[in-house]
Formats: C-alpha cells, sequence, structure tokens
C-alpha cells in the first residue's frame, strides 16, 4: 500500500506522462469514491475564461481544450470539486481546490528533488 506521499506523487508524475483517466482512477480509489467523467469541451455560461469546470450534474470534469488535461494542477483542483460535491458535504471554495492541488505538487517536487521519484 502506497504512502499519502506516494499517491500523491504519482498521480502528478501520471497527469505529466498523458495518463490523467489513470490518475483520475488513483485518486478516486484513494478517497474511495465514484470515479468522474473526463472530457473537453465547454458548459454553456460556466467556462469562459477557465481551463477546466466540474459539472456536479454530469459528474464530469471538462477541460477547455485538450492541453489542460495534462495539466495536474489544473485536473487535482477540479478532481476536488468532485470529491466535495460526491462526499455531501459543501463543495468547497476555488481557494481549498487551489491548496489542495497545490499540495500534490509540493510532494511530487519534493520527493523528486530527493530522488524518489522520476519525472516523466
Amino acid at each position: 500500500m502506497a504512502t499519502e506521499d506516494e499517491m500523491k506523487a504519482s498521480v502528478v508524475a501520471l497527469i505529466l506522462d498523458s495518463k490523467t483517466e489513470d490518475a483520475i482512477d488513483v485518486l478516486s480509489r484513494w478517497y474511495r469514491v465514484t470515479k468522474p467523467k473526463l472530457g473537453v469541451g465547454v458548459l454553456e455560461g460556466k467556462t469562459k475564461g477557465v481551463a477546466a469546470v466540474y459539472s456536479q450534474r454530469r459528474k464530469e470534469i471538462l477541460a477547455a481544450n485538450r492541453e489542460f488535461m495534462y495539466d495536474p494542477f489544473v485536473m487535482i483542483h477540479e478532481f476536488y470539486h468532485h470529491l466535495r460535491s460526491v462526499s455531501g458535504r459543501h463543495r468547497g471554495t476555488e481557494k481549498q481546490a487551489d491548496r489542495f492541488a497545490m499540495d500534490f505538487i509540493a510532494v511530487y517536487q519534493r520527493l523528486a528533488l530527493k530522488g524518489k521519484i522520476s519525472p516523466p
């Protein structure tokens, strides 16, 4: 069983390696929630000027374009919204989603600097 830090670093590494589906699968299993769908597109009135959105109704993370599918900050940020919505708790703020994503990235960077993981 992986430690929480190992899980966080592997999620970032998977996304950087263009394996976002696998990363979302790891997150969903770790947090024991249903896996959100992933897509590229827009939601009317919701995506102007944003990299991605989470549709609670569709349980889907939609990236504004394919490039954002491989951005760890964007994908983990949106997964946070999914996590909060399916847990029955308040959806959380953008700041909380930012902190959640930045924590994963900080762990990845720390472990990479120690040579414990290899950047893709």
